[in-house]
């Protein structure tokens, strides 16, 4: 297997897979963009240390990220030369893997994604499945067994210098500010290899679950059961979290799990809501959550923090960027009255910014003056005592940059946006 991941199409092939992913650089400061040159220049040492089994992986950069609760993630960032060789690893393990992976699994993998996911709990709903066990699993990604994820690993991967390379990088240190941290349990959230180790570790509960006759679906480390009666639904949520417990050695969350019902129960960001048409009883509809409403304003807030260096144009690339990438996850929900009050409110946003970009009083009032505004109303506003937010809000920026102009800019707007990813999307009527 090893002669399969460094063969040189493979590795071309995760070369260009690292280069697209981007991310940030690791624990040696080395960039994605400097990964070309370097690996040509050390490729032949590399491959020959892989070989011997003399590899040594570096240690991995830890980071940590806010989450939308007001707690943070850790993520492992492996180096550059380090995300190549298990990008390399992955794209030779996948599709030993991925035929025995269940048809409920949509996390990570081919031809499945989360909207797909959603699509058959809204299924499974519909059919009257309306108990739905709801399990949270505490931070998975820190909590795998190593000697567990191993011998699953062995099942399958006969080639000890391929399981060798990959007990190495479950193995390798984590920095934390500046101070390096044995690790003997998780896999690190942020590597390439990882969501397919995620998966086949969990492949082991999906069998379970099959097992049983349960209808489920799973999103990597995310998964929900779904049942016709609350007492069935209690059982299984005893049954499912020892066998977690003594099986795969993961701890679920008791806060964050419990038995819902469709209106309680939120799923990769989307809810579920009643339809209320006639004939259409016990039907539902999908709608974005409400931390999915609140990581979209707070992602479009930090582009458009006044303190931000960047210019304008450069701010409404990064906005259509998050716009575009976020409607399109949440096209076909009814979303038409929160995008138009989002989008005054962005648009307010963007004057802000303006009105603060032109700083002193004298440009101001020229700039004002060239909108538009006759010289006594733009001398008095550019000297008000007002903050930037109020000016922003007040008619002598709403009729001087008006949507037309903002436009001519490149500023889309979010509704001109759904509608584009919408065709049958129509304007509701105003009442």
């Amino acid at each position: 297997m090893i002669e399969q991941a460094v063969h040189p199409y493979n590795l071309q092939k995760a070369l260009r897979q690292v280069i697209v992913n981007k991310g940030s650089a690791g624990i040696d400061g080395r960039k994605t963009t400097e990964l070309t040159d370097y690996f040509r220049e050390h490729k032949s040492a590399i491959l020959q240390s892989i070989k011997e089994g003399n590899y040594k992986p570096q240690a991995i950069l830890g980071v940590e990220i806010p989450k939308g609760n007001g707690k943070t993630r850790l993520l492992g960032i492996p180096t550059v030369t380090d995300r190549l060789l298990q990008q390399a690893v992955s794209q030779v393990l996948m599709p030993k893997y991925e035929l025995a992976f269940s048809v409920h699994s949509y996390g990570f993998r081919p031809n499945k994604n989360a909207r797909q996911a959603v699509g058959k709990a809204l299924e499974y709903i519909h059919e009257g499945y309306t108990f739905i066990v709801d399990i949270d699993l505490k931070t998975f990604f820190d909590e795998v067994d190593h000697c567990l994820l191993l011998n699953l690993l062995y099942q399958k991967v006969k080639c000890p210098i391929t399981l060798g390379l990959i007990r190495k990088w479950l193995r390798a240190p984590i920095q934390i500010n500046g101070k390096l941290q044995k690790r003997r349990k998780g896999v690190p959230q942020g590597s390439p290899i990882s969501p397919l180790l995620s998966n086949i570790l969990l492949n082991e509960l999906d069998k379970e679950l099959t097992r049983r006759k349960l209808r489920f679906v799973r999103y990597a480390d995310d998964f929900s059961i779904y049942t016709k009666q609350k007492s069935d639904a209690t059982a299984t949520m005893g049954a499912i979290s020892k066998y977690l417990k003594t099986k795969l050695k993961l701890t679920v969350n008791r806060e964050k799990s419990g038995i819902r019902k469709p209106v309680q129960f939120t799923m990769l960001g989307f809810g579920f809501v009643p339809t209320y048409i006639k004939g259409d009883r016990g039907k539902y509809q999908l709608v974005v959550s409400e931390k999915a409403w609140q990581r979209l304003k707070m992602s479009v807030k930090a582009i458009t923090r006044k303190t931000k260096p960047m210019n304008f144009d450069e701010r409404i690339a990064k906005i259509n960027e998050v716009q575009r990438g976020w409607l399109n996850y949440f096209r076909g929900t009814s979303i038409y009255g929160k995008l138009r009050d989002l989008d005054g409110w962005l648009r307010n946003r963007l004057r802000y910014c303006i009105w603060t970009d032109w700083k002193k009083p004298e440009r101001k009032r020229k700039n004002l003056i060239r909108l538009g505004i006759d010289h006594d109303h733009a001398y008095a506003f550019s000297r008000t005592r007002k903050g930037g937010w109020a000016i922003a809000q007040s008619p002598i920026l709403g009729t001087t940059i008006t949507l037309k102009r903002l436009k001519q800019r490149g500023y889309k707007a979010m509704l001109d946006v759904y509608t584009e990813l919408n065709p049958s999307f129509y304007e509701p009527p105003c009442t």
